[in-house]
């Protein structure tokens, strides 16, 4: 039996009534949690049976059909990759260089890593202005940022920094701060996003929020059809976030955000936003007429219910017109941690360029 459940902490006032608790069976609890602890699991709650919380509606699903559907849609990514621009030394960015690392501004339009097909990226041009001990642009590769999205990423030189990096990212020390823009004005002034994440079959290969109903739906499935990462358990998920400004893009409301994700999930800033009812501006995938499923998998009426100030279908479609020119928009603002092989504490800045 799977027991799933969400909740969103809001920590801009010390009022029980601004700490709320939305489980996923769609009961929207008030909760007496502290500001002390937003961060952390709340108990579990079986809430599911005649619940009609997440998209509820699941038909049995075939590992053919879910196959086919990831197919169709690894084709668009690869097609979208090889659009990836290619960039020269003088075209790079360097935040700070030094024998064993180097921390790079990342435009958006730039794949981080190549596929297999050999697409443009900053770890291939990186390579090629700086190169590195392990003799490939791989072994350089820390973490990586989407494709569209910009800001500061590092790359490894030495073999000491590339183990030194990786353990720190594996353990959880280094700390990342994203900036974005999101649909609507966010009512309460900072919170936590608290929503277990799955693979979408039905939206292969993307992400959505876990529910009850959509892990049984998986049972039986072959791992060698569908593969494996379909099949894995859900991940808890937390998103910390914190309204810098709220602000008008094309006349219509739009929240400047800092976004901390504190479990480090595939796409989770943008699944979270979303299914929260304030998905990121012109973000294809997950957001208004996106590749992904709508709202991050979270029906309608339960995102009005528990956030009735959130972002409405037309006026996600009024911002994401007014944005049809523009990147998606989240930046990677900052990044701290300590230096892989002389344990001095670094932290680097970048500005957003929306």
């Amino acid at each position: 039996l799977f027991v799933l459940r969400k909740f969103f902490h809001s920590t801009s006032t010390t009022n029980n009534s601004n700490k709320m608790r939305l489980i996923c069976g769609l009961a929207l609890l008030a909760a007496a949690t502290t500001p002390a602890v937003a961060f952390t699991p709340a108990s579990r709650v079986a809430a599911w049976g005649s619940s009609t919380v997440l998209q509820s509606t699941v038909e049995a699903v075939s590992g053919a059909e879910i196959k086919a559907k990831y197919d169709a849609a690894l084709e668009k990514m690869k097609a979208k990759d090889a659009s990836s621009a290619a960039l020269s030394k003088e075209d790079l960015k360097i935040v700070y260089e030094d024998e064993h690392i180097v921390v790079v501004d990342k435009p958006s339009g730039v794949l981080s890593v190549s596929g297999k097909d050999g697409s443009p990226s900053l770890a291939g041009a990186v390579f090629e202005a700086y190169g590195c001990e392990g003799g490939s642009a791989d072994k350089m590769v820390v973490h990586r940022l989407g494709m569209d999205t910009s800001g500061l990423i590092v790359f490894a030189r030495t073999m000491a920094a590339l183990r030194g990096m990786n353990s720190a990212f594996r353990t959880r020390k280094v700390t990342r701060t994203y900036e974005a823009l999101v649909c609507g004005h966010v009512e309460q002034d900072s919170g936590v996003i608290d929503m277990p994440l799955m693979r979408d079959y039905e939206f292969p290969p993307f992400m959505r929020v876990s529910s009850d109903e959509h892990q049984r739906a998986l049972i039986g499935l072959d791992a060698d059809e569908v593969g494996k990462k379909l099949l894995e358990s859900p991940k808890e998920s937390l998103t910390k976030y914190e309204v810098v400004a709220r602000e008008e893009l094309g006349g219509h409301p739009v929240s400047r955000v800092a976004l901390t994700s504190i479990s480090g999930r595939t796409h989770q800033l943008n699944v979270h936003c979303a299914a929260f009812g304030h998905p990121i501006v012109a973000d294809s995938v997950y957001g208004v007429n996106g590749d992904a499923a709508p709202n991050g998998g979270v029906d309608e009426a339960t995102i009005q219910e528990s956030n009735p100030s959130r972002a409405s279908g037309e006026l996600q479609q009024q911002i994401a017109d007014a944005a049809s020119d523009k990147s998606m928009c989240v930046h990677a603002k900052s990044i701290s941690f300590e230096h892989p092989v002389t344990g001095e504490k670094l932290s680097f800045e970048s500005g957003a360029s929306f």
